[in-house]
């Protein structure tokens, strides 16, 4: 039994800074990827970013140059630190983990909102 748990969502003003925390719990043999989902009102789910075992990270074209995601392996934690954000940011954001022997999970979401 896994579970995760996200943080750091909210209301923030478009040029504004949010950064998102994704802690994984539970029975952990190891974690491969780490990655950040989000979904706009309407819209389907969408990679914004990832990052392997490794440190390897890939983005969104929507998300290069302004966010940045991290991971802390010893707190089992990943983090997507967001810059610059604009009002099409807007979205449910999920985070989305592979444990190694499980598979994937997903987090409960955080809502963030930009406003113009």
């Amino acid at each position: 039994q896994v579970q995760l748990v996200e943080s750091g969502g909210g209301l923030v003003q478009a040029g504004g800074s949010l950064r998102l925390s994704c802690v994984a719990s539970g029975s952990i043999l190891s974690i491969n990827v780490m990655a950040w989902y989000r979904q706009a009102p309407g819209k389907q789910r969408e990679l914004v970013a990832l990052i392997s075992s490794g440190g390897s990270t890939h983005y969104a074209d929507s998300a290069k140059g302004r966010f940045t995601i991290l991971r802390d392996n010893a707190k089992n934690t990943v983090y997507l630190q967001m810059n610059s954000l604009k009002p099409e940011d807007t979205a449910v954001y999920y985070c989305n983990v592979q444990f190694a022997g499980i598979g994937g999970r997903w987090g409960q979401g955080t809502q963030v909102t930009v406003s113009s």
